[in-house]
């Protein structure tokens, strides 16, 4: 075993152009595609965390007593998946919105009346922070004769999550020809070592050698340049994370949410995958050129 990888490394230094290529395209590919895991994982995260502060709207009928208020409180607070319900009167609202609004105080100095409705805000259990049941509630709201209108932005919520399912499936479709390629390269340019070494190839086996000892150092050159296409790509990778994540958790994402990098098990997959490739690269070349 030890000879083998003495062959595999010796093969490396004496092809270190066409190792180098396969090593670079290698870990492009990495780059791109856990770029994309990384972004599926923290856009996943983010969508969590938004879905969790999610509060649903429901907007009265104008001049409903305030008795009536109570009983439609009730009814909304009894309904399934409902966690919490506050009751927001158009004043309360009003004076909210004048509070975050301060420097175009200017727009309120000539209403002459309160143009905003009485609402419920309405907060709900974990289990419904999925579009369907959050439709289904709304619904339900709607039903309900003193409710004019329902709104929990399902329209954002419905374009978000359709370019989510889109990116996601562009990123599976790009890791896919990912892989073909680096295969493809690794397939190459083990078959130009392989012509390179015909003869040697040859002679080895008219004195009797195996196939298990010509293929086994260029299936473990195939490892280690999967191996090392990984460890370059992953490292890019963490240093734009670093650069990224030090400037945007400053502006945008303070108090909202953390971006994360790629879990010890991810990590560990990818360089797995990227291992497979390079090995993969290795036997089809040699299955083809080893029938001659």
């Amino acid at each position: 075993m030890i000879l083998y990888y003495k062959r595999a490394i010796s093969d490396i230094l004496d092809h270190k152009f066409l190792n180098t290529v396969t090593i670079i395209t290698i870990a492009i590919s990495i780059l791109i595609v856990s770029a994309f895991i990384l972004f599926f994982k923290n856009a996943n995260n983010v969508m969590n965390s938004w879905k969790k502060g999610i509060r649903v709207m429901a907007y009265l009928q104008p001049d409903i007593p305030e008795p009536k208020v109570s009983e439609i409180q009730m009814k909304i607070k009894g309904m399934y998946g409902v966690q919490d319900v506050r009751f927001i009167s158009k004043h309360e609202a009003l004076n909210l919105i004048k509070t975050q609004m301060k420097r175009q105080s200017s727009l309120f100095e000539n209403l002459k009346e309160n143009p905003l409705p009485d609402a419920f805000e309405i907060r709900m259990t974990t289990s419904l922070h999925n579009q369907e049941k959050i439709e289904a509630l709304a619904t339900r709201l709607e039903s309900l004769p003193q409710i004019d209108e329902v709104e929990y932005g399902q329209k954002w919520i419905r374009r978000f999550t359709s370019f989510f399912n889109l990116f996601k499936f562009v990123g599976y479709a790009m890791g896919g020809l990912f892989f073909i390629a680096a295969a493809f390269i690794v397939a190459n340019t083990s078959r130009l070592v392989l012509y390179s070494r015909r003869e040697e190839v040859e002679i080895m086996r008219l004195v009797g050698a195996t196939d298990r000892f010509i293929k086994a150092p260029f299936y473990i050159e195939g490892l280690i340049q999967g191996a090392l296409g990984a460890c370059f790509g992953l490292g890019a990778l963490f240093i734009a994370y670093v650069f990224i994540s030090s400037n945007v958790e400053q502006s945008l994402s303070s108090g909202f949410f953390t971006i994360q990098f790629l879990s010890a098990g991810t990590l560990f997959g990818i360089i797995l995958c990227s291992t497979f490739v390079g090995w993969l690269g290795c036997y089809i070349s040699l299955k083809q050129f080893l029938q001659y």
